[in-house]
């Protein structure tokens, strides 16, 4: 009888074999980051034009929206009763809404029609957001899409999944 120490080639095989089984089964269903960070900027770009809209009907300040597709940024600033732009108060605005290589394809409103690139300036007063508009983001390789909607004077805003054509 032989003392050995070690593994037998068919434990290793077997070893082997289970562990490329779980990877075979997780892998695919872990997302691409490009993915997630399209969905991220969606979710945080929804999620700044409801507190937007509620924060301008609640503390009664206009604020303006600043899209720009070309280099595919979001800014808000505050307006003055004389006009004046300047940063908000609130640290929230000042934060990134787009991650990563995410870009935006393109803006619509039923004032404007659809925006492919340059700047789009839309107005926060005392009854929030005041036209309806759609934001669609994409990948870099344009394959996957997510549109955020908003609608006016509601405070309601849609996430979709995909490149959705909506009018109100």
């Amino acid at each position: 009888m032989r003392n050995s120490k070690g593994f037998t080639l068919l434990e290793l095989v077997i070893v082997i074999f289970i562990i490329s089984l779980a990877a075979a089964i997780i892998l695919p269903r872990l997302p691409a980051s490009n993915n997630s960070d399209l969905k991220s900027s969606a979710v945080s770009t929804a999620t700044m034009l409801r507190y937007l809209g509620e924060r301008s009907v609640t503390s009664n300040i206009k604020y303006r929206l600043h899209i720009n597709v070309s280099d595919s940024t979001i800014k808000v600033t505050q307006v003055s009763n004389t006009g004046e732009e300047s940063t908000p108060d609130d640290p929230f605005f000042s934060k990134k809404f787009i991650s990563g290589d995410t870009q935006i394809a393109d803006i619509e409103t039923p004032r404007l029609g659809k925006i492919t690139e340059g700047e789009t300036i839309f107005d926060f007063g005392p009854a929030g957001l005041t036209e309806f508009l759609t934001i669609h983001f994409k990948t870099p390789d344009g394959k996957t899409f997510y549109t955020v909607a908003a609608f006016p004077n509601t405070g309601k805003v849609k996430i979709l999944e995909g490149n959705q054509e909506l009018s109100l």
